[in-house]
């Protein structure tokens, strides 16, 4: 069969690259063309656009490229039209992919099938109209959507597992490298005027994870460093984002006893002791890895923020874990609870010792049973497959 993928940022990338795998080894004869990045290239097929032509994030920077965005939104149809896939493979983004959802439903007979759900749960849940309409089917991959979407909106969707659930529970059963092998690693980039790469392997370790976009860096990472270097008998260890360079993040850690690693934070994980998390798919990263965490979020305005949070937004929390659990396991320090002195504390409360940190390391328990142990591509590609031939997935 012939799929064609739309992907619009690094995550949806690998996400996709994974289902395209899927999909080659249940069907011999599947055939690619998307817009996507090199994960997906490599896969095989033919990628007509690069996610980065895509991926204009903030409210000016989309202003100051409509045309393009409307070019290229113009570029998808017609190619997909051209080409005459079987199914149309939306991953995320739907800013763009849900247009391209209501334009096949109008012009075409082309399903379209999402993998990997709007967050229309948290912001913007009018857009369900939308799918109801224009999407075929759905591919969830976060438990609490099913009965978001088939019993508040009667909207039949398939809950496939969770990716990050499979590749942290692949990873750990395979890695076998000691905290000390760790240490010893010279993969670790040290501050201007820092001559030893290597981590001490004689302290514990609290990880740092700032986020992915240098906006959240910003925000986050000093009131992290300056919270953590209240424990001096811990060592800090900044996990890098593949897509941020060096030389931004020492502007932060010059002069600090913080330690940069890069491109090895499932490693990094496996070792620490506790986490200063921003928001993200990091929060459900750390808690599969048995790491207590804080998150922070820094917000401008965060009075406004907190308000939008109690009257506005549809969901009570910003991390995957207590939206997975539907209840605080994890201490969420956002808009107006964000200062270095509440960081300091919540992450006194999570260090050895304390009763606050076994209670969320039990609690931790919750969510991998709720995730589940599917594998999240194959199960998914195995349900696409089936429909797509005509026969109902089991």
């Amino acid at each position: 069969m012939k799929y064609y993928l739309i992907v619009g940022e690094a995550s949806g990338d690998l996400h996709a690259s994974h289902l395209m795998k899927s999909l080659k080894n249940i069907d011999n004869a599947a055939q690619f063309r998307f817009f996507g990045g090199d994960l997906m290239a490599a896969v095989g097929g033919l990628r007509v656009k690069h996610y980065k032509e895509l991926a204009y994030m903030g409210f000016v920077p989309v202003l100051l490229h409509l045309p393009t965005i409307f070019r290229n939104m113009a570029l998808c149809k017609q190619d997909i039209v051209a080409w005459a896939p079987d199914v149309v493979i939306l991953v995320d983004y739907p800013g763009f992919n849900l247009d391209i959802a209501k334009y096949l439903h109008a012009h075409t007979q082309i399903p379209a099938y999402y993998y990997i759900s709007p967050k229309i749960w948290a912001w913007k849940e009018w857009r369900i109209k939308s799918i109801k309409r224009d999407v075929a089917q759905m591919f969830s991959i976060l438990p609490f959507e099913v009965p978001f979407y088939e019993q508040k909106h009667k909207f039949k969707i398939h809950y496939v597992g969770n990716p990050t659930a499979d590749e942290v529970r692949v990873f750990r059963r395979n890695y076998a490298e000691t905290f000390e092998q760790f240490c010893a690693r010279s993969n670790a980039s040290a501050a201007p005027g820092d001559k030893g790469n290597g981590l001490s392997p004689h302290q514990p370790v609290i990880a740092l994870l700032a986020g992915s976009r240098k906006q959240e860096i910003k925000d986050n990472l000093p009131a992290m460093i300056e919270a953590a270097r209240s424990y001096p008998d811990y060592q800090m260890v900044l996990a890098g984002a593949p897509a941020i360079e060096d030389e931004y993040y020492h502007r932060f850690i010059s002069g600090t006893r913080v330690k940069l690693v890069r491109n090895d934070t499932y490693a990094l994980l496996s070792h620490a002791t506790a986490a200063l998390v921003t928001s993200g798919t990091a929060t459900l990263e750390t808690a599969l890895f048995d790491v207590p965490q804080v998150v922070c979020y820094e917000t401008p305005v965060p009075w406004l923020i907190r308000f939008a949070f109690n009257h506005i937004i549809r969901c009570k929390y910003i991390s995957l874990v207590n939206l997975i659990a539907d209840r605080e396991i994890v201490p969420e320090l956002l808009a107006d609870r964000f200062s270095t002195a509440n960081i300091r504390a919540e992450l006194g409360r999570i260090l050895p010792g304390n009763p606050a940190r076994e209670r969320m390391l039990q609690a931790y328990q919750q969510v991998r049973d709720a995730l589940g142990d599917a594998v999240a591509p194959d199960n998914a590609a195995r349900i696409m497959y089936r429909l797509l031939a005509g026969r109902q997935p089991e």
